[in-house]
């Protein structure tokens, strides 16, 4: 083999040997941290360490097959399909190696910011931007080795330019037909830098309560309360309205409705609601937490009590706590107060003077 394939040839070993070798001692350096680094850790070596056996045994046989190409008596054309096979395992290689560090990127992001904690806008920030880019670099990283095997063949070459000489109206049917696959990654894009939702927002879509679970290039996953999948489109999220209750922090705020006689007691019900707030810590966030008369009916008078929480979750928790415990201790305590209606009879008499 000449000097030239001999260097080149080395040259790409040693590349990938190196960026190997950085991969497992990141991964080996995560193991001498705490239990959830070390676990994290543990995991990211193990794979790294797969894939390294991967890459060294199949450049060792590249290399191997490249060494003893020249000492065979092939043709020229033999070689050049050997070497033009060698290039495209190259290519395939590099791309793998450049996903693998894309994806290895991702896990350390997603191990680094944790969605498991109270207030997790800033995670659900990361997460989103970096699943919607992590998409779009794996599709430009294989459309890149794709076009750089096909630029190894003379004949491609010449298609390609071929294809570009008379793109014409041909571009324009594929722009055309194209148009709404690139709105939708366009979409995309925008969602992941402005953020009108993140990773597990709540919010309400359609009419339905549920949380953000997976954005992809052009729809997202709406994972509903009652678990169904709720597929919506990117682009509704910036072309039409909706609520997303947790945008800029979860905490929420409450109510609860009830309707009773005029004759309720509002300052016991008030301390009634006092009372179940405290003794409910572990949903109430101990910040609002009141009652007013919103409305006063022909028959009932309606009671408004605001409670707040740390999420929607403990929100609606919350909620249904205190119009249960409220309506227990007004049949309990003020019978007299539940809505009723009143009817008055009056006496009349007939024409022989009789009541009836």
């Amino acid at each position: 083999m000449t000097s030239p394939e001999t260097v080149k040839w080395i040259s790409r070993i040693v590349v990938f040997a190196l960026l190997t070798g950085l991969g497992l001692w990141c991964a080996k350096k995560l193991t001498t941290g705490g239990n959830g680094e070390r676990r994290f850790g543990k995991a990211l070596f193990a794979s790294l360490k797969m894939r390294a056996r991967v890459l060294v045994l199949v450049a060792s046989g590249s290399l191997a097959v490249a060494a003893l190409l020249p000492l065979a008596d092939l043709s020229s054309s033999t070689a050049a399909i050997f070497h033009n096979v060698l290039d495209i395992l190259w290519i395939v290689l590099a791309a793998w190696a450049a996903t693998t560090g894309l994806n290895v990127i991702a896990d350390l992001t997603h191990w680094k910011y944790d969605l498991n904690v109270e207030d997790n806008y800033g995670a659900r920030q990361v997460h989103t931007k970096i699943r919607i880019f992590q998409r779009v670099l794996l599709v430009l990283i294989w459309l890149v080795a794709l076009a750089g095997i096909l630029m190894l063949f003379e004949r491609f070459r010449a298609l390609g330019g071929t294809l570009l000489a008379s793109a014409g109206i041909a571009s324009v049917v594929l722009g055309l037909s194209a148009q709404k696959t690139f709105g939708a990654i366009i979409a995309g894009v925008q969602v992941a830098l402005s953020n009108p939702i993140n990773i597990d927002d709540v919010v309400i879509v359609e009419g339905e309560w549920g949380r953000i679970e997976e954005i992809t290039f052009t729809y997202a996953v709406v994972r509903i309360w009652d678990l169904r999948r709720l597929i919506v489109p990117l682009t509704y999220f910036l072309e039409r309205p909706f609520q997303n209750w947790t945008r800029s922090k979860a905490d929420l705020i409450g109510s609860v409705f009830l309707h009773a006689d005029y004759t309720v007691p509002v300052d016991d019900m008030r301390q009634e609601l006092e009372r179940i707030c405290e003794e409910s810590r572990h949903l109430w966030d101990g910040k609002t937490c009141t009652m007013q008369v919103t409305d006063a009916g022909p028959e009932t008078i309606t009671l408004r009590a605001l409670v707040s929480a740390a999420n929607s979750s403990a929100a609606w928790d919350l909620r249904c706590l205190v119009r249960e415990k409220l309506v227990a201790y007004l049949r309990d305590n003020h019978p007299g107060s539940l809505p009723r209606k009143r009817l008055r009879m009056h006496a009349e008499k007939d024409k022989d003077g009789l009541e009836y």
